[in-house]
């Protein structure tokens, strides 16, 4: 996956990525059980002429931080709490979905599969027609936890599933003329996984600050632009080859000249990007939404709307139908659906406002437009 960590932060709690996901858990649960048990690490001394009756401790940084890395885990057990809204807004046709469920082996049957409960949340934006997007919304969960690899290689098994409930509509005859973004949140301990195909979006409130867990799959970005016109594809006036305002989705096999079953696979790809992190106690709550909240909402914006409200009443459900009608009194257009999902019982704390600092707003329009210049 090409997906970079956007928050240094981030990087810095989540440094081992490239492992499978249910392996990181169990490296940073041992982590921490080793650090309690044994003394820090000691590093030899820079001035080995001072002398003193007392023997000098010198800490090395790497042991001071993993110390603060395993204090900000410490035992902390998300305790999730989802809720969902969704509206037509201004369309005729209302073409969004989403899924929300808790525990996804029991929910197919497989209660003895593993010890570890997964959750997992999706929305899923669909265009010229809502069949793609109801489609992918039925089958892709089943298919994840009925892949022979799950969930010890969940990372493989979602990329997978996205390729495979994408070729399964190439074949569906109801779906076959339309397609759907999609954006899926896999919880498994304290692992968050969020895998992302189009331009619905996740962000994390880590103590108040939103960190985005996915990417606008979207014709501006000049990364999206390269790997289009290598596969044949051409960019004009905002759209992939003069038809889709997105460069990633599932389906749309009735679109000439943008997918291919065999090879690379045409410029329009149903392979998702991943992004993998380590909860701890100070992320509070995950906010994915379609494409339509995002056109009258930022990140950092609705992260703090939801916020206060969960602060005022610490209802996630009906934080998410404030969402949705705070962003109808901003104007949005599109079909609109919000998933919240909680991680604490409590509310979100409040923080101390720092004083003398002016901060400036930009539009969430001139964001995606100053992102596309700064990507290109």
């Amino acid at each position: 996956m090409c997906v970079q960590d956007s928050e240094q932060e981030m990087e810095n709690l989540d440094s081992s990525n490239s492992r499978s996901w249910p392996s990181q858990c169990e490296m940073l649960h041992t982590q921490i059980d080793n650090f309690n048990r044994q003394p820090p690490a000691m590093c030899p001394a820079d001035q080995a002429g001072l002398h003193s009756s007392f023997p000098l401790e010198s800490i090395c940084e790497e042991n001071v931080a993993l110390e603060k890395k395993l204090n900000m885990l410490g035992d902390f057990i998300p305790k999730l709490r989802s809720g969902d809204w969704s509206d037509i807004g201004g369309r005729t046709h209302m073409e969004d979905t989403h899924v929300c469920i808790g525990n996804l082996a029991k929910n197919f049957g497989y209660n003895n599969l593993n010890e570890e409960v997964i959750s997992l949340y999706g929305v899923f934006d669909g265009h010229m027609g809502q069949a793609a997007a109801q489609y992918v919304r039925d089958h892709l969960p089943r298919i994840i936890v009925e892949d022979t690899d799950f969930p010890l290689e969940l990372e493989k098994v979602v990329v997978r599933s996205f390729k495979e409930v994408d070729a399964a509509l190439c074949s569906h005859e109801s779906s076959l003329s339309s397609g759907t973004t999609a954006l899926t949140a896999m919880i498994f301990g304290r692992s968050l996984l969020v895998a992302n195909a189009g331009d619905c979006r996740a962000v994390l409130s880590r103590r108040g600050i939103a960190l985005e867990m996915s990417k606008d799959h979207r014709p501006c970005c000049m990364r999206e632009r390269v790997r289009i016109e290598s596969l044949g594809g051409f960019v004009n006036d905002g759209y992939l080859n003069d038809q889709l305002a997105v460069t990633r989705a599932l389906g749309d096999w009735h679109l000439k000249g943008m997918k291919e079953m065999s090879g690379a696979g045409g410029p329009l790809s149903a392979e998702p990007e991943l992004k993998l992190v380590t909860l701890n106690k100070e992320d509070e709550f995950l906010i994915i939404g379609s494409d339509g909240m995002w056109e009258v909402f930022t990140s950092q914006n609705a992260i703090d709307f939801a916020r206060r409200r969960l602060q005022e009443h610490n209802d996630v459900k009906l934080c998410c139908k404030e969402v949705v009608e705070e962003a109808i009194k901003r104007g949005a257009t599109d079909n609109l659906t919000v998933v919240v999902v909680s991680f604490h019982l409590d509310p979100p704390p409040q923080l101390a406002v720092q004083k003398g600092r002016v901060r400036r707003s930009i539009s969430a329009e001139g964001r995606q437009k100053l992102t596309c210049l700064l990507e290109g």
